[in-house]
């Protein structure tokens, strides 16, 4: 575990463990391997304390954009949440005044002549890839949002389970400025979460929306001032790492899964999940200091 941050602060970022090249039969330059990871390492800090996973992203003269790499290191740092049994929450951030600009597409692979289909192949496997990595992670994740939130950004911090926004913070649906279609499972998520007419109003104007009023809409869960954002976001996550882990994501799921299914199918998912849940450790410490009115001790198992 790495050492507990200063309040105010993000933890310290955790070098990635170096990757071995992949077999084949040409030699491989390790030099400019380890450069690429380096850079990789750099545009997504990572750093686990207290149970903790913090991803921050970290191309602030950007306004943190998203590029094609960071989005698979992303994603692969999610999954990774997911398989680890010592992080119990995830809190997803960023550098700078922006949390994220939206995707930026240089330094992706080289595009050859476009044929039909092959927008919706890059939207596929690329913005919903990652919005689904959010929403498919198994422990819950926190938004730290410390700035302009915008397109692809803004639904980055809208999949997360839980959104904090700073005093500064913007959420801006910017496509229809550049004649665009959301992405990102934007046509998706607003709905649910603010309803059809708000939603398309945000979508049809792109205007801006301050944290106040994003909040106001419910957009978000807690607003406030810059310079607590990452103390509340550390307290809340902890609170969560503290939790039991599984009975978490198995809410986390039967949520998410709410809105698309009948009231049949949601109660058979209940079900299922009761009975998932009651195996583990951590339901029966819940029973048990219930039973002898103690505080539980859960331990993500």
């Amino acid at each position: 575990m790495t050492p507990s941050p200063s309040p105010g602060s993000v933890p310290p970022a955790v070098p990635d463990e170096p990757a071995g090249p992949a077999s084949r039969a040409e030699p491989v330059d390790t030099a400019d391997t380890a450069a690429t990871a380096d850079t990789a390492d750099s545009l997504i800090l990572h750093a686990t304390d207290n149970g903790v996973s913090w991803l921050t992203l970290n191309r602030p003269d950007a306004m943190n954009a998203v590029t094609w790499d960071q989005r698979e290191r992303l994603i692969g740092r999610l999954a990774d949440a997911s398989a680890d049994p010592g992080v119990r929450a995830v809190v997803l951030t960023a550098t700078g005044k922006g949390f994220c600009a939206g995707a930026d597409l240089r330094g992706g692979p080289p595009a050859g002549e476009r044929v039909a289909g092959d927008v919706a192949r890059m939207i596929r496997g690329g913005a919903q890839r990652l919005i689904t990595a959010v929403l498919d992670c198994e422990k819950p994740v926190i938004a730290a949002v410390n700035g302009t939130a915008a397109g692809l950004g803004a639904h980055l911090a809208l999949a997360c389970d839980l959104v904090l926004a700073a005093e500064s913070a913007r959420f801006i649906e910017v496509f229809v400025r550049r004649g665009l279609v959301p992405d990102g499972g934007g046509a998706y998520l607003l709905p649910r979460l603010i309803g059809l007419q708000r939603a398309k109003e945000l979508m049809f104007f792109g205007d801006a929306l301050s944290a106040g009023e994003a909040e106001r809409l419910g957009l978000v869960n807690r607003v406030v001032p810059d310079f607590e954002l990452a103390k509340t976001a550390r307290e809340w996550a902890e609170r969560l790492a503290a939790g039991p882990t599984r009975a978490l994501a198995l809410t986390k799921q039967l949520v998410n899964a709410s809105l698309d299914t009948d009231r049949s199918a949601a109660f058979a998912a209940e079900a299922t999940a009761q009975e998932l849940n009651m195996t583990t450790a951590d339901a029966q410490e819940g029973v048990a200091s219930f039973v002898a009115r103690r505080r539980p001790s859960f331990r993500g198992r």
